[in-house]
């Protein structure tokens, strides 16, 4: 194809192929912006020049080739020309987190030592203010949106529309310049840096190269035939790998489009307008998605329901083998076709996957029935894995080959490996540089040799050469008489249910397994409103009665299902309490890409972990928070401990075979 050959040709930058594509593409749509309701669209050739006019204005401003620019808002085009302008200038890139706290800000920004830092709006000026001389280097903010920022003091502050205008005015004077360092750039040039979610201790800092991004970008677009037809949706957080890769990466070495929604609040209507070709989600995306379309079921009329109970358990049965071409009997795909009709066509378009070619998600597990549940609509959803250290791709699963259980096989150019503890390891073009003025962790990481310990244990299936993965190789240990305990894999099972949101299981090193569990307050707020329950809050609908009741149902379904796994059934939930409050980011319970920080939760939650395991029924607890304009707090509750009733395997499978038979 046209752009595998111009990336062999020597394209060794994100801002080279910015140049291939503004000469080979120029007329195709590059990006899309939704704003005030009406999307505007750049081709390629007027980006390349909206990114060249503002390398110029970072360089009228002082930008140097080593600089790092930070870059904080949600997903704009003016927010990725930064970041490929910041390139051509020689500077590195360095997204944070929108949402993050002005400490969680200040880390990132002294960490990197960041110069010049790039501004969605008044809010992220706002933070980056509070930093103050936490980030000492800091000597210019840009902002991008006008709005509030009149009386601000703009002796080191400038709008980006203002920087761009003056670098358009200095081409004559600097683009000389200008182009001396987008000559430099070269494989070894560092692209961009991406700080980890710091799920165990401070976020690292991961040096990824234009080889890294590059060759990362080129063989997985090659995999799955990505072309400049696609069209893609940034709206995930762009200080996250997946957003870089897909946004920036791959959509400049395949050319396609990358369109960005007016804002959270209208993503899923922005989703079903661009209705895109290529897109990927983390599994709660796919979760909330499903909750919601249950909850539409939930209030349907009755023969609506009726349609959807069974065209789904007709899509459930056949909709996967249609959607590899396998053999299916001509009734069945009759009544899939009908079920089409009324159906799952509707519903893809409700959601925005009328069009899906290619879909995948990864960041981690996703339940297996939640993955069914999509590919047997026809979406051709798949696995990936994947790390920041490794430019997201380690793993693909090719089409005809795709399964729930597996994440696949090894990327092209990637080599895998297990150790024999059963982490596993990884050696590709991808593997990061080193961890940003942290060469004890870069050695602990990545060998001599160039693998990468994952920190996930898994292992290859014999019969398919597919990696499987077990669980993070630190979360995964023996419970007290050495049965294997593997916390992710029950909490995905728990998570399918549209009514809980989070869980968390303990039970390494003890008798038997409990769990935390987070209700969806969506989800069981529009179960309360159909049922005349009144509840005043959170803590109060999450204490219910009868919500523990329909929790305790979700937990001994689980319990059931988990039992057939012989490796996994100790893994079984025993007691169980819905917790109080939801855990958050910005309480320190989940990274800002909702990872669970479980030694956080273990020692915060200590007297609650203490009561399911000391069989009492209640506990009292006492809980600091932090409300949305940063100030702390202190909810107290009395919270229930439940029982449940675990599945023997060995009757189980006696009864499954009886009720097969």
């Amino acid at each position: 194809m046209q752009k595998t050959q111009a990336a062999h040709a020597g394209l060794q930058s994100i801002p080279a192929l910015l140049a291939r594509n503004a000469s080979q593409f120029g007329t195709r749509t590059a990006y899309r912006e939704k704003e005030f309701g009406i999307w505007q669209s750049w081709t390629w050739a007027q980006s390349a020049r909206e990114i060249r006019e503002l390398a110029l204005g970072f360089l009228v401003l002082g930008l140097r080739p080593g600089d790092y620019v930070a870059i904080i808002g949600r997903n704009r085009p003016m927010h990725y020309w930064s970041m490929v302008a910041a390139q051509m200038c020689g500077a590195i890139p360095v997204p944070l987190y929108q949402d993050a706290v002005a400490d969680e800000m200040a880390y990132v920004l002294g960490n990197c030592g960041a110069r010049f830092v790039v501004c969605g709006d008044q809010e992220q000026v706002d933070k980056v203010l509070e930093v103050g001389t936490r980030a000492p280097a800091v000597e210019q903010i840009i902002y991008t949106d006008k709005r509030g920022m009149r009386k601000y003091d703009h002796s080191r502050m400038n709008a980006l529309a203002d920087v761009q205008a003056e670098g358009r005015a200095a081409e004559q004077r600097l683009g000389p310049e200008l182009d001396r360092h987008i000559a430099a750039l070269d494989y070894d040039a560092t692209c961009v840096m991406l700080y980890t979610s710091g799920t165990t201790g401070k976020p690292k800092g991961v040096v990824l190269s234009n080889r890294n991004i590059i060759e990362t970008a080129r063989n997985s677009a090659d995999f799955d035939h990505l072309s400049e037809r696609e069209e893609a949706l940034a709206y995930l957080p762009m200080a996250w790998v997946g957003d870089f890769i897909f946004s920036v990466g791959q959509a400049y070495s395949a050319a396609f489009t990358v369109s960005c929604p007016e804002g959270a609040h209208t993503m899923m209507t922005d989703l079903r307008e661009i209705g895109p070709t290529y897109f990927f989600a983390p599994p709660r995306v796919f979760e909330g998605q499903l909750t919601s379309v249950m909850i539409r079921m939930e209030d349907a009329g009755r023969i609506k329901r009726g349609l959807f109970k069974h065209y789904m358990a007709v899509a459930r049965r056949v909709g996967p083998q249609i959607l590899e071409g396998k053999p299916v009997g001509i009734l069945d795909r009759l009544s899939y076709a009908l079920g089409n009709i009324l159906i799952f066509g509707p519903l893809k378009n409700t959601l925005g996957y009328s069009r899906i070619r290619v879909g995948y998600t990864a960041g981690e597990a996703i339940g297996p029935e939640i993955f069914d549940f999509y590919r047997s609509l026809g979406i051709n959803l798949k696995q990936l894995y994947g790390q920041t250290e490794a430019s997201v791709f380690i793993t693909q699963q090719p089409d005809g080959e795709v399964r729930s259980d597996t994440v696949g096989v090894p990327s092209p150019g990637v080599e895998l490996k297990i150790a024999e503890n059963g982490e596993v390891f990884y050696r590709s073009p991808g593997t990061f540089v080193e961890y940003f003025k942290n060469p004890d962790s870069t050695a602990s990481t990545k060998d001599a040799e160039g693998w990468v310990a994952t920190g996930d244990a898994g292992f290859f299936e014999e019969a398919t050469g597919h990696l499987r993965i077990i669980d993070r190789a630190k979360d995964v240990g023996k419970m007290a008489d050495g049965r294997m305990f593997a916390p992710k894999y029950v909490e995905n099972k728990l998570k399918f249910y549209p009514n809980i949101l989070e869980a968390v299981v303990f039970g390494a090193g003890r008798d038997f397994c409990t769990a935390f569990i987070n209700i969806d307050l969506t989800a069981v707020g529009n179960w309360a409103e159909r049922n005349n329950i009144a509840y005043a809050s959170y803590q109060e609908l999450a204490g219910h009665p009868q919500v523990y009741a329909t929790i305790k149902d979700h937990v001994q379904a689980v319990n059931a299902s988990i039992a057939e796994d012989p490796m996994l059934s100790g893994c079984q939930i025993s007691r169980f309490l819905v917790l109080h409050k939801e855990l958050d980011p910005d309480d320190g319970e989940m990274t800002r890409t909702r990872k669970v920080r479980r030694n956080i939760i273990a020692d915060k939650y200590a007297d609650l972990i203490a009561a399911l395991y000391d069989g009492s029924e209640n506990v009292f607890t006492e809980t600091e928070v932090t409300y949305e304009d940063g100030r702390k707090g202190k909810i107290r509750a009395t919270l229930h401990i439940e029982d449940t009733r675990l599945v023997s395997p060995t009757l189980h499978h006696v009864k499954a075979k009886g009720i097969a038979a």
